[in-house]
């Protein structure tokens, strides 16, 4: 019986976070202003409440039981599986002390509201001590957890298993190597028409077009919604309630477009969790205490950029949608082609703004994020300096100077809620997406269905390959399986170069 008190124990550690995830939701969403200090008690006292009810005495004999239980079973057999996540959550949090859990929660649920008044007054300032804070629990997480060569390791960690600041070296040289010549190459040539997409576009009607884009390519409204926020995010209370948001800007139509394809690839996969893993290791963040059925933050962006970017930035989608887009903004592309429209939101143009980075020059975001992280940690980089440090990365990366503390270093939430070591998985999840487009392409079925607008089949290979499976495989096994190997960056590498070259003539 001892295997099957374990599932029931992480059940209730499953319905725990869920309760951390719908207060999460809502302080980003719904909830008012002056909410966000008592907020940050409740969210707390859950996190404190869940990490002690995974390490406690009844879930050590609970785990002791089972593996005794499973110890016959084949290593690939589901219950041994579950069981083993369950034993290497349990080692991990047991490392951290429960006080430190708390003050991360604590920070940073206050986090979020300091951070949005600083970055609405541009006040970096402001936001320093907040993060001082930050940073030095983080470094106190990192020295409980271990690592073997750099703190920033244990970091990554929660968010990419096996990732470290030496494996991502040679992956972030290859990018720079093919991404930097792209960039230069495109701005000496002329620009394409862009006027059309800063026209008046009601923000009314930009939630009906990306609802109906959304629903497209098979998000369930069922068991889904779509919301607004000030930073896009994908949040699930198990398959069966996950929700999206997005942000609009009236003058700028890409932003709520592409932010809504982009949550909806993160739903997708959480929709796509086989329902008999709910409430089960293979549908929770057992480590990282995440309500989440991707295996990791990379694989899960791997989704989002896959929709966003191969499916929604491609020619096919536009030749098959263009003219529903037309149909809620008839003015405004009443004197627009597709093909006008097509160049447009592939535009190259360096910006400050990751999230409304385009699509080439976004990984050279990522990459200046994780380097300043790390560096954070191992403390060669100091939160006064910060500004400085990252305002010189966009001007050697991007050719920019940084107009202010908004555009620059204040632009992100993730330091605000404590999270440092997530951000190379935006670019592994680039890269990953690369990798699975490629292999889904060779289809004759999905190559015939996103040339004639049918997202079913690219879909279904989604489901098939990730995710039905939730957490049950690592990242790089689920690769393995479906590509043949493990994290490649040329498919990415020829898919941005092929891409570019054609739009812009090179």
């Amino acid at each position: 019986m001892g295997y099957a008190r374990l599932m029931e124990t992480v059940g209730r550690v499953n319905d725990l976070l869920n309760a951390q995830s719908i207060l999460n939701w809502d302080a980003r969403t719904m909830m008012p202003h002056g909410g966000h200090e008592t907020r940050s008690k409740q969210l707390a006292t859950l996190s404190v409440l869940t990490r002690d009810l995974l390490v406690s005495d009844a879930t050590r004999s609970a785990l002791d039981a089972a593996e005794a239980e499973v110890a016959s079973k084949s290593d690939d057999a589901v219950e041994k599986q579950m069981v083993a996540q369950v034993r290497e959550a349990i080692d991990y949090h047991s490392r951290i002390p429960a006080d430190l859990t708390r003050q991360r929660a604590e920070l940073g649920s206050i986090g979020h509201a300091i951070w949005m008044k600083a970055r609405s007054e541009s006040d970096f300032a402001s936001f320093a001590p907040h993060l001082e804070k930050t940073v030095a629990l983080n470094r106190e997480m990192a020295e409980a957890i271990g690592y073997s060569e750099h703190p920033y390791d244990a970091l990554m960690y929660r968010f990419e298993p096996g990732e470290t600041v030496a494996s991502l070296k040679p992956l972030f040289n290859r990018l720079r190597e093919a991404i930097i010549p792209l960039v230069r190459a495109i701005g000496e040539k002329q620009p394409p028409r862009f006027d059309f997409l800063e026209r008046d576009y009601p923000i009314e009607t930009q939630y009906e077009l990306g609802r109906r884009l959304s629903a497209a390519v098979g998000y369930d409204f069922e068991r889904g919604r779509l919301d607004t926020t000030v930073h896009p995010f994908e949040v699930s209370f198990t398959r069966n309630d996950v929700r999206i948001t997005t942000r609009y800007y009236r003058n700028y139509l890409p932003a709520s477009l592409f932010g809504t394809l982009h949550e909806t690839g993160h739903g997708l996969y959480e929709q796509g969790v086989d329902p008999a893993y709910t409430r089960t290791p293979f549908a929770t963040d057992m480590v990282g205490l995440y309500a989440v059925g991707g295996v990791s933050f990379g694989a899960h962006e791997s989704q989002s950029r896959l929709w966003e970017n191969h499916v929604g930035r491609a020619r096919a989608f536009w030749d098959n949608n263009f003219d529903v887009a037309k149909e809620y903004f008839p003015e405004q592309l009443g004197d627009v082609s597709v093909e006008e429209f097509w160049r447009a939101i592939n535009r190259v143009r360096p910006g400050f703004i990751r999230v409304e980075a385009d699509e080439l020059t976004y990984d050279l975001h990522i990459m200046l994020r994780t380097d300043i992280e790390a560096a954070l940690i191992d403390g060669s980089l100091k939160v006064k300096d910060l500004p400085e440090a990252w305002n010189a990365k966009i001007k050697e990366y991007l050719g920019l100077e940084v107009p202010s503390d908004a555009k620059g270093v204040l632009q992100d939430v993730h330091w605000s809620s404590g999270q440092i070591g997530t951000f190379c998985n935006y670019t592994i999840g680039n890269v990953m997406a690369g990798q699975l487009f490629e292999t889904a392409s060779k289809d004759p079925g999905i190559a015939s269905g996103l040339a004639n607008g049918d997202y079913e089949p690219l879909r279904h290979f989604m489901v098939e390959n990730i995710h039905q499976h939730g957490r049950r495989y690592s990242r790089d096994t689920l690769l393995v399986r479906t590509t043949g190997r493990t994290l490649d960056p040329e498919p990415y590498v020829a898919y941005l170069t092929k891409k570019y070259q054609e739009i812009y003539s090179l």
